[in-house]
């Protein structure tokens, strides 16, 4: 088993967890994942990824091969405004735009990004002030018809790492296979950190403001977030139940779990 940033990667790590784009660095499958009834989820019915704005015509090449038919966009309206959405025009793929989120972390915040319980906070509070967005994107990931599909944010790591955590942890995913999961994101963090500050070597002083955030993967930070679920609703089921949408969470097992 290897180690991401002192965690073990999960247990069938294959190597085409992480798939190759030329426009982003996170792109990554959530199948093969054990959960605690026995089962796994599927492989290539659901991505989570950074931003997609920015992919080349190879790209749009390997989307097309992994049969992608929706698009999930978490980021705020400022960033999609300014960075670009998702190319509406692709054939076959439907795109929603469902922000997690109506601020990001303003530069006076970046230093606190080391600490992961004010991370944990962060995350905390992107379950309890986006739940209607969590609602949505269950419900629309819950349709095979909408499958595969793909979720990201701007860097895939903590917007995103936020739906995947409840996503998986709805799908039984054990808590430790969880964090696994999000401390993938630690090294496409290095190469998006990287990105920026070639093309921004005029803004270095910003980038680097900025690079706490972006680096901040700490397992202790989704342990934290985790553990709120448990605090604050009991389980996984529990929040499924006060978030009105057992049944769709019984619909989202049946096509993202291999087996019966």
């Amino acid at each position: 088993m290897g180690s991401v940033d002192g965690v073990s990667a999960p247990e069938n790590a294959d190597p085409s967890r992480k798939l190759p784009f030329d426009g982003c660095f996170n792109f990554r499958d959530l199948g093969g994942y054990p959960t605690d009834g026995g089962r796994r989820t599927r492989w290539r019915r659901l991505f989570r990824a950074d931003g997609l704005s920015r992919l080349t015509e190879n790209d749009l090449t390997t989307l097309a091969s992994l049969e992608i038919v929706t698009v999930i966009d978490l980021r705020t309206d400022l960033e999609a405004d300014t960075q670009g959405r998702f190319p509406q025009d692709v054939d076959g793929v439907t795109y929603h735009h469902l922000p997690l989120t109506d601020t990001l972390p303003g530069e006076e915040q970046a230093p606190d990004w080391g600490d992961a319980a004010f991370v944990t906070a962060r995350y905390r509070r992107m379950l309890s002030e986006g739940t209607a967005v969590i609602v949505e994107a269950v419900r629309l990931l819950a349709d095979p018809a909408n499958l595969p599909a793909v979720f990201h944010c701007s860097v895939g790591k903590d917007r995103t790492g936020v739906l995947a955590a409840v996503v998986l942890g709805f799908l039984q995913v054990p808590e430790a296979t969880i964090v696994e999961d999000y401390a993938l994101s630690r090294a496409a963090m290095l190469d998006i950190l990287g990105r920026l500050r070639r093309e921004f070597p005029d803004a270095t002083d910003i980038v680097e403001r900025y690079a706490p955030v972006i680096l901040s993967v700490q397992p202790a930070a989704m342990r934290g977030l985790l553990a709120g679920v448990v605090e604050d609703y009991g389980s996984f089921d529990e929040l499924a139940r006060s978030l009105a949408i057992t049944d769709e969470v019984a619909r989202l097992r049946a096509a993202l779990l291999q087996g019966a």
